[in-house]
């Protein structure tokens, strides 16, 4: 009889990765990344993809939308991603490094790895900084599948993660996917200074000062026009509402 291997925290940490790099609909066995990770892991590429199925299950915006992942989610899975929805700003470094240990090491020196030094709050570095978030900005434009939410611009040079609250407003949810959008870079300009924003049920609002600007040809057709329409919502998660609140009440500009 053969003995399934158990999911140790390093490898749970890699799926978490994966699922923040992969679109929604490219968690399948066949799919390069995830046939280089499993490889990496010792594991089948099947079992890869059921661990994102799994997570999948714990996603609000999936099980909420009627395209469910597997059932089959561990207590691990859910511990890990109940301090993932806690504590991004402590679990995002850790994922990097996971990532960056699966990508550097041999499997052997995988299973030697000591997870414990993989603490948010030992990660100093601008480096390690970065790449956090590197995977921030990965996890938000793979959600809406690399469009602007508001305009479906799809070339990733004109692309932002969006923080709703800004880097400065909230330290711990700096690195949240939930506190990001994909925007334009024009969308996103407008979006941190307030001049648009977004209603309870994610229709674009548009700022007075934008309003008074009819005559401008490029305003109208770029955010009057648009004012009402609803944006595309994510495949995983799901902006944040209370995020959403913060962001129309505090920076706004009526």
């Amino acid at each position: 009889m053969t003995t399934r291997k158990k999911w140790s925290e390093f490898d749970l940490l890699i799926a978490l990765g994966l699922y923040c790099e992969l679109p929604f609909g490219k968690f399948h066995q066949h799919h390069p990344r995830i046939i280089e990770v499993a490889l990496k892991l010792e594991r089948s590429p099947s079992s890869i993809a059921m661990k994102l199925s799994n997570l999948a299950s714990l996603d609000p915006v999936i099980t909420g939308s009627g395209r469910k992942g597997l059932a089959g989610a561990s207590q691990a899975d859910r511990d890990l991603w109940q301090e993932f929805s806690q504590t991004p700003s402590r679990i995002m470094p850790k994922i990097v490094m996971a990532l960056e240990s699966l990508d550097s090491a041999t499997p052997n020196e995988q299973e030697a790895i000591e997870l414990n030094g993989y603490r948010g709050e030992t990660i100093s570095s601008v480096i390690q900084r970065r790449k956090s978030q590197n995977l921030f900005r990965t996890a938000v434009l793979s959600a809406y599948d690399y469009q602007c939410c508001v305009t479906g611009i799809a070339d990733t040079r004109f692309l932002v993660a969006s923080h709703i609250k800004p880097w400065a407003e909230d330290e711990h949810n700096r690195l949240n996917p939930r506190n990001g959008l994909c925007l334009s870079t024009f969308h996103d300009r407008a979006f941190d200074i307030g001049l648009i924003t977004f209603a309870d049920d994610y229709r674009l609002m548009v700022s007075s000062e934008l309003e008074r600007q009819q005559s401008n040809s490029h305003i109208r057709e770029t955010f009057l026009e648009r004012t009402g329409t609803t944006i595309e919502l994510p495949d995983k998660f799901s902006p944040s509402p209370e995020f959403m609140r913060w962001h129309r009440e505090r920076l706004f500009i009526q």
